[in-house]
């Protein structure tokens, strides 16, 4: 591992980070999450997650719950389950629907084999030790439950990276810019399967690949801006490039009509 990576990595498995800044409310995560709004096709992720949690019965725990989108879903659209959300950061807590506590992933204050099923959605890559929180995610789930997990793929919004690439080079006078920092790679699409299959014999992987398509930059920049937790990892005066990022956009949507990104996430379905 280089000492750029290295550093990325305690970034963005940096607990004061992450409770103080990048998620002490939903702005930056429903920034994020709004880019999908233009995918085609458009996945309904919390369906999708409910769907996956048809045969469960009792109680489910969303571990990172962040801004509650899933667990919203769950209350609407299974009253029956008996739902807890975990979070790491208070502030983002804030708006989400009872019962919530602040938890850390490593070190769960459940019982063994207590809940039905766990949910562990664009996560588990905030977590120090990966490997600690996927025997967590094992040891708190019953025998015959389930664990379902999502995380983007390596190859996800490539051309976000090149956009970044391309206006920091330009805020720096060189042909290209240094790499932005990457949230997801610690446990990417590729990489979690051998994550998850060090406890759970089953590992299922639902690939959502899609492509983004907007005629406007600002939903492009609100994305590349929901990084600012991160901005002293960047390397580049983090506002200049995105000001610069969003001039790329417009001369691109100008040429081509529209501006496109590739995107490739996944859920994982895990049994024991």
């Amino acid at each position: 591992m280089t000492d750029l990576s290295a550093a990325h990595d305690a970034a963005v498995t940096d607990r004061a980070r992450l409770a103080g800044s990048a998620y002490n409310g939903d702005r930056d995560l429903a920034a994020r999450q709004s880019l999908y709004q233009w995918q085609t096709p458009r996945y309904d992720l919390p369906g999708l997650v409910a769907e996956q949690l048809g045969d469960v019965r009792g109680s489910v725990v969303d571990i990172g719950c962040g801004n509650g989108k899933f667990i919203q879903r769950l209350r609407q659209d299974r009253p029956d389950l008996s739902l807890l959300g975990f979070d790491i950061a208070p502030g983002i807590l804030a708006g989400v629907p009872g019962p919530v506590a602040v938890a850390d992933a490593t070190r769960l204050p459940l019982a063994a084999g207590s809940v039905d099923a766990a949910l562990a959605l664009h996560m588990l890559y905030h977590v120090p030790d990966i490997p600690q929180t996927v025997r967590e995610l094992a040891r708190v789930v019953a025998r015959d439950g389930l664990v379902v997990a999502s995380t983007n793929s390596d190859r996800d919004k490539a051309e976000l990276d090149d956009l970044w690439q391309r206006a920091a080079g330009d805020v720096l006078g060189v042909e290209r810019g240094p790499a932005r920092i990457s949230l997801s790679a610690r446990f990417s699409l590729e990489k979690a399967p051998a994550f998850l299959g060090e406890e759970f014999r089953q590992v299922e992987v639902v690939e959502l690949p899609g492509t983004i398509t907007v005629r406007d930059p600002e939903p492009v920049i609100a994305h590349m801006a929901s990084y600012r937790a991160w901005a002293d990892q960047q390397d580049v005066p983090f506002d200049a490039t995105i000001d610069r990022a969003r001039a790329l956009v417009a001369d691109d949507i100008a040429r081509n009509g529209a501006y496109e990104i590739t995107c490739l996430g996944g859920i994982l379905v895990c049994r024991r």
